[in-house]
């Protein structure tokens, strides 16, 4: 950080940090005696004693041209920039420090210095070029770093060379101040340069200077510095680290062999992977971590799972085989997607549970999942300061950089809402996607430049280079467990084969596979360096790769006996008392609560502190729920649904809501989180139930759909006794997290045998608010809908809601929850409940009219879901008609048939049923219905549709025609066409 100092009768000298001495020693001869000091400078010291001494910026300098994709971290000045602002010289007790932006490095065509000539001025001017190049060095070392396996070419920034800053051969051993590093307090420029080099341009690349809190910068210098940025490893650990080597080669090499042709998505060339995790999980053990929540897409995961996690390479190898009967194992997933549970046992006997997560081929969206899985199990063990639980997630450089849940996970790294206390980030980077160059796939210089906006180190490291990596990852897991951040380490590697194994890459890479092909495996080149230090014997190498390989073979033979089954573990921990499967081994459950109970909670839930100052509108709507709970007003939407997180609550169940705006509501309904109008310090009357209540967590979440709902659906994953609930702002932007519903939420079960009992909130409903904000997509979820995986309900009462809340979270079979929640019906006047409905009973999943009773005097009946069914009252009430009778289905799926026949009994064969929906024709819920209406069912009930035509886009965007059209469809419903 230079400036010139004072004004322009004062000294023309570059100043920074490093000339601190010069100006110090000044500064002391001229309080000893002002006459000693030179003029200029004697001018200067005098106006600071007076206040009056200002500083001037230096003019900026432009750089040589040269790649800019390779210093987009640190950008050179420009001289079209503006000026920096003025800045004061503060005099310090002991130093005379400038407070002053960073501005160009010195270019050799400019002179250094202004039109001072003496001897101080001259050596301060050098050691500002000097401070210069270190600093350049820790920003920009990492750009020639050594971290490439291939070698390939990698332009060289100017500004590390010394050449630059206008020194020459003779410059090299003169000696320069070296305080603002490590070690030694001067050093010759040649001793700087070299240590420059080992520290920053070795095998490892750091990029961190973009970090703006100057207490982790300097943490990481001092660690970096100190050390040269490597570390000494014990001949315990570098056996450790062959032997781990060893492993995953012989592991991929035994696939091959034995399996030729068959994917498997091999890790040859990145077998480092198995090292650094290895010594990642030895580390974290022994810093107190306890728990391991582990995710990777398919590439190495086999390898992973055979010699990290601990599955058993013979189930490995049995599957491969597919000997198993599909009746035996259900539809599954491939071998590469499945998910495993292990616990490892540190070198010191600390233990570590692992959880390798189930993943499809969409790569990265199981980060969140993972996460969230993180999240539940801290708050499981209590663990509020997020220090016994570390996840790891593998990526590949493709998928880093491209997918954009990526920064959705990122982002959500520091949110109170989802920190987990720092995430390892471990970039598999083998430089090719598929078959796409790294220049086809990125704008950006390096796979992780997504990841600088968390503020965090990115260690690039040569995975050929294992005792490099062994750096890496000590520094990356000290400075997570430090700081309590993430932290990323980029391991470049290569993809030995094609995408995979029966995929031929030179078609499209003929000359990185020409590379690839002559290079040695990192066993074989790790092997050469250890017999070269004496560290081991040929014997003892070759030892241990003939065990690896015998402990294959009988894992094998095994595999082949026709006796030998797969696991098939049953549920056990927290999991232990659910189950999932089919829908009639779903208990009927009581649903309901005490009235005289209700009453007091919705008495607590109106109390706040006695200091709190609520907003006046607010003081309005809490007097109102009084009245709810005195009897004298019936219950609306978001007071059944605060009931019934409250009873559950009190209960000891766990409540966690999550979603955009959720502490208030998108439509100002819920108000679960109050602020003081004065001070805005927060409030949560449900966190206040009891002592010994669950705890309830409703959190505002970032803009992001994929990101939270897939760590929401992993929280779920590890708290299956609690309520975990994402909400969608409009039930339209649910589309945006597809990949998880999918992917995840609807085939979990059937594809990995996981369970999950999350809910997803999704406002619905057409009432002239456009395209965007109608329509939930019921039709999508329909769809997905088979083998009784998910539950699709609209319940159109508060108390039905209530009661759906409820059974999800009392009865011990778990499905997700899909809820169609109001928006108009928040506020509607008969969409409301009494307290009693709330006490007795339980969901229905159909609903009658109690008014209508059906009998063989009605000639047709009409079936609906939702908002419809008040608009077919409305205008019932309003033409004067009792009839056509209308049928609620509350619950689509599993559509409860037998429900839905006992109250049509009454009616005549062959009376003819209308299904009403908003939705166009190809949406909403008659397509799925019609294929659950049988052909006997047919002759029964005909059953024919009414509802807006077949269309591309879910609603009008014209409020007009959007009430022309409900009138038309409901008129239609209600006298015939």
């Amino acid at each position: 950080m230079a400036t010139p100092a004072a004004d322009v009768d004062g000294p023309q000298l570059q100043l920074n940090s490093q000339s601190l001495d010069y100006v110090e020693q000044l500064y002391s001869e001229y309080k000893d005696n002002p006459d000693a000091a030179p003029a200029d400078w004697r001018a200067l010291f005098g106006m600071l004693a007076n206040g009056t001494a200002h500083a001037t910026a230096t003019p900026k300098l432009a750089p040589p041209v040269f790649d800019q994709r390779l210093i987009s971290d640190a950008k050179l000045a420009d001289p079209k920039l503006p000026e920096p602002p003025e800045t004061k010289l503060v005099l310090e007790s002991h130093r005379l420090a400038a407070h002053v932006p960073p501005v160009a490095p010195i270019h050799p065509a400019y002179p250094v210095n202004g039109n001072g000539s003496g001897k101080h001025e001259e050596l301060a001017a050098r050691q500002e070029r000097v401070d210069q190049l270190i600093r350049n060095y820790r920003v920009r070392g990492h750009i020639i770093s050594d971290i490439d396996p291939l070698d390939q070419f990698r332009p060289r920034p100017p500004e590390l060379d010394p050449a630059y800053y206008g020194f020459t051969e003779a410059d090299y051993d003169r000696v320069f101040s070296t305080r603002t590093m490590q070690g030694p307090k001067q050093r010759t420029l040649r001793e700087i340069v070299s240590w420059l080099q080992n520290t920053y341009c070795r095998a490892i690349g750091v990029q961190f200077m973009h970090i703006d809190d100057l207490v982790i910068r300097e943490w990481l210098q001092s660690r970096m510095e100190e050390t040269e940025n490597r570390t000494e490893l014990s001949r315990d650990e570098q056996l450790r680290i062959l032997k781990r080597l060893n492993d995953g080669a012989s592991f991929e090499q035994f696939l091959q062999t034995k399996f030729t042709g068959a994917k498997s998505f091999s890790l040859e060339g990145g077998e480092s992977l198995i090292p650094l995790l290895d010594m990642a999980l030895e580390k974290a053990g022994n810093d107190g971590i306890t728990e391991a929540v582990i995710a990777m897409a398919h590439r190495g995961r086999l390898n992973v799972l055979a010699n990290v996690i601990g599955k058993s390479p013979r189930e490995i190898f049995r599957e491969f085989m597919d000997l198993e009967s599909p009746q035996r194992t259900g539809p599954g997933d491939v071998k590469y997607h499945l998910g495993y549970s292990g616990d490892w046992t540190t070198a010191k006997g600390n233990k570590v549970h692992l959880s390798l997560c189930f993943n499809p081929s969409h790569l990265e969206y199981v980060d969140g999942v993972a996460l969230g899985r993180m999240r539940a199990k801290q708050d499981r063990y209590g663990d509020v300061q997020r220090r016994k639980g570390m996840v790891v997630l593998v990526h590949g450089d493709a998928a880093f950089a491209g997918e954009g849940v990526v920064q959705e996970t990122l982002n959500m790294s520091e949110l109170p809402g989802y920190r987990v206390g720092g995430t390892l980030h471990v970039i598999v980077n083998n430089q090719i996607g598929f078959t796409t160059t790294p220049t086809e796939a990125r704008s950006s210089a390096y796979a992780t430049d997504v990841a600088k906006l968390l503020q965090i180190p990115i260690f690039h490291v040569n995975g050929e280079d294992p005792e490099a990596v062994a750096q890496a990852v000590r520094l990356a897991l000290d400075f997570r467990k430090e700081f309590q951040r993430d932290a990323v380490i980029d391991m470049y590697c290569y993809r030995q084969r094609g995408h995979n194994e029966g995929d031929e890459p030179s078609f499209t890479q003929p000359l990185m596979y020409q590379a690839i092909g002559a290079q040695n495996s990192v066993r074989e080149g790790y092997l050469k360096r250890l017999l070269a230090l004496g560290g081991i014997t040929a014997d003892e190498a070759e030892q241990i790769a003939k065990d690896r390989h015998a402990k294959l073979e009988a894992d094998f033979a095994a595999a082949k006996d026709r006796d030998f089954q797969l696991s098939n573990p049953t549920p056990t921990g927290p999991w232990a008392n659910y189950y999932g499967g089919p829908f009639e081994k779903a208990p009927n459950v009581i649903t309901g609560v005490e009235q005289e109970r209700l009453v007091k909670l919705l008495e607590q839930l109106t109390h706040v502190p006695e200091n709190f100052h609520l907003h006046p509108k607010l003081v309005r709507a809490m007097e109102r729920k009084r009245q709810m709970a005195a009897g004298e007003e019936p219950l609306d939407w978001s007071t059944a649904e605060s009931l019934a997180f409250a009873s559950l609550a009190s209960q000891g169940v766990r409540i966690r809501i999550s979603g955009q705006d959720s502490e208030r509501g998108t439509f100002s309904q819920r108000h679960a989180v109050l602020h003081d109008v004065k001070d805005g310090h927060k409030y949560m009357p449900l966190a206040h139930l009891s002592p010994d209540q669950g705890p309830v967590e409703i959190v505002n979440s970032p803009l992001s759909e994929a990101g939270v709902l897939g760590f929401d659906y992993g929280y779920s994953l590890d708290c299956p006794e609690g309520l975990v609930a994402w909400e969608a702002q409009f039930g339209d932007f649910a589309n945006a997290g597809q990949v998880i519903i999918d992917q995840f939420i609807a085939s979990a079960e059937v594809k990995w045998r996981r369970l999950s009992g999350l809910v997803l909130l999704l406002p619905h409903g057409f009432e002239g608010q456009g395209p965007e904000h109608s329509s939930a997509r019921l039709e999508r979820f329909l769809t997905l809908a088979a083998e009784d995986n998910i539950q699709v309900v609209c319940p159109t009462t508060p108390a039905q809601y209530f009661h759906c809340l409820r059974r999800q979270v009392i009865r011990p079979w778990r499905k997700p929850l899909v809820v169609m929640t109001p928006k108009s019906l928040l506020r509607h006047k008969e969409c409301i409940s009494t307290m009693a409905e709330l006490s007795r009973g339980r969901f229905h999943g159909v609903l009658p009219e109690s008014a209508s009773r059906l009998s063989e005097r009605d000639t047709r009946v009409i079936l609906c879901s939702g908002k419809v069914y008040f608009d077919l009252r409305a205008r019932r009430q309003q033409l004067g008609i009792e009839g056509p009778p209308i049928i609620r289905i509350e619950q689509l799926y599993p559509l409860p048939m037998n429900q839905l026949l006992a109250a049509l009994a009454p009616l005549p064969k062959g009376t003819p049923l209308v299904w009403v929906q908003e939705e166009p024709e190809n949406m909403g819920a008659w397509r799925f219905l019609r294929s659950m209406w049988d052909d006997s069912l047919c002759l029964q009930y005909p059953l024919k549709c009414i509802s807006r035509p077949a269309s591309a886009s879910p609603a009008t965007g014209s409020k007009t025609a959007h009430e022309r059209e409900q009138a038309e469809l409901v008129d239609r419903a209600l006298l015939r066409e």
